[in-house]
């Protein structure tokens, strides 16, 4: 007999990725140019001409055998070495080799935590708006995943019902700053808070809390905002890092984990992330990308492509009268949709051919997400498809 939870993972795919599987067909019958598929957040700025200049560099210059060779498990000294140089420079950090654990990309590095965290009946707290694949990591692990309710007023933390949730049996908390899919950095202030509540309870409880950051916008930030490096703020934290997105290498899977010196008992949870990914089969991340990444760990996309797209679908959303946030960092909008039922809305949106994916599964019902890390062309075309949608709504544009 096979897995019946397994099955129902695989025969379900996510509302992201029925939505663009939707657009792929829909394409193919009214033509690419007439969809606006707003589903996925996948980069749509090439990468830095630096990075194809790596992969040529390595090619040529380099041995034709070792480069496609294993790496060690948690990735070669010369790409974790590279990995710890360039965050040192950057935030002042302290890293080594050693603090790092190269992975498959964002998706892995989170597994790759709560599985070498988790215990049966763990807790892992996380807060709306989320990555609605948590919910997956963290039962994929054995743990249960406890969602705090938005504040919807700017998406920060809801302290009141956060200090209400956390008890002994959590282990975690995971956050997301840039946010998908709200767009929202954390403030110093809003991480001050947390980490004051998090060393108290774990004095209260007598072990660690950890805290989980998925950071794969970290880099994605507009109008002076800045992503405080959590390390420097609390001992116990992971870093789950990606280069899908502000590199534009979402296909390429590579990414790393950090184990900071300073966690409680960090050698034995290194140790522990090292048996996670043996576990699960994540070892030795892909070798030609350990090389271009440890060549390119300073540089990034050209991400002002990014800015000029949300002000330009923020600026015509809000003169259609939506509600939104303005997102201060990552690729994405999230504005409550015209009517309480956001699946109905984004239904209601396919006669017009924008696709807009509800914010049921990132716990916010009333929401939809739009990603705007598309060509502004698309952007500027799909206007006209917002207008009509909001005319059904009763909305008109005003200026």
């Amino acid at each position: 007999m096979i897995s019946e939870k397994m099955y129902e993972l695989g025969s379900q795919r996510s509302v992201i990725r029925e939505i663009f599987e939707y657009g792929n067909q829909r394409k193919k019958e009214v033509g690419e140019e007439n969809v606006y598929d707003f589903s996925l957040g996948n980069p749509s700025v090439p990468a830095p001409k630096a990075v194809n200049q790596a992969i040529l560099d390595i090619l040529n210059t380099e041995d034709e055998v070792a480069i496609h060779s294993y790496t060690s498990a948690q990735g070669s000294e010369e790409c974790r070495s590279a990995m710890a140089k360039s965050l040192n420079q950057r935030f002042g950090t302290a890293f080594h080799a050693n603090n790092f654990y190269m992975t498959v990309g964002a998706a892995a590095s989170l597994s790759i935590c709560l599985k070498a965290i988790a215990s049966p009946e763990d807790e892992f707290i996380t807060f709306a708006p989320f990555f609605p694949e948590y919910r997956c990591f963290v039962e994929s692990a054995g743990g249960k995943l406890v969602v705090i309710p938005a504040k919807e007023d700017d998406f920060q933390i809801a302290f009141d019902l956060f200090e209400k949730a956390i008890h002994e049996k959590t282990k975690a908390i995971i956050i997301n700053s840039p946010n998908n899919p709200a767009g929202t950095v954390y403030t110093e202030e809003t991480l001050q808070k947390l980490v004051e509540i998090l060393e108290r309870k774990q004095k209260e409880y007598g072990h660690a809390i950890y805290l989980i950051s998925d950071e794969p916008y970290r880099e994605i930030v507009y109008d002076g905002y800045e992503v405080p490096f959590l390390t420097k703020y609390y001992a116990n934290t992971f870093v789950c890092y990606s280069f899908s997105k502000a590199l534009s290498l979402a296909g390429e899977r590579i990414g790393y984990i950090i184990v900071p010196d300073e966690m409680e008992e960090a050698k034995k949870v290194y140790l522990a992330v090292c048996g996670a990914g043996r576990a699960l089969g994540y070892v030795c991340a892909p070798s030609l990308f350990q090389k271009v990444v440890a060549r390119c760990a300073n540089e990034v996309s050209d991400l002002s492509i990014y800015k000029k797209n949300r002000d330009l679908l923020y600026e015509h959303l809000i003169s259609l009268g939506f509600e939104c946030v303005k997102p201060q960092g990552a690729f994405y909008l999230f504005p409550k949709a015209l009517e309480e039922n956001a699946e109905a809305f984004c239904e209601r949106a396919k006669k017009y051919d924008l696709l807009l994916v509800p914010g049921t599964g990132f716990g916010c019902p009333s929401h939809v997400r739009i990603s705007y890390c598309v060509t502004t062309k698309q952007i500027e075309k799909a206007m006209s498809a917002f207008e009509k949608l909001a005319e059904e709504y009763g909305h008109s544009r005003h200026m």
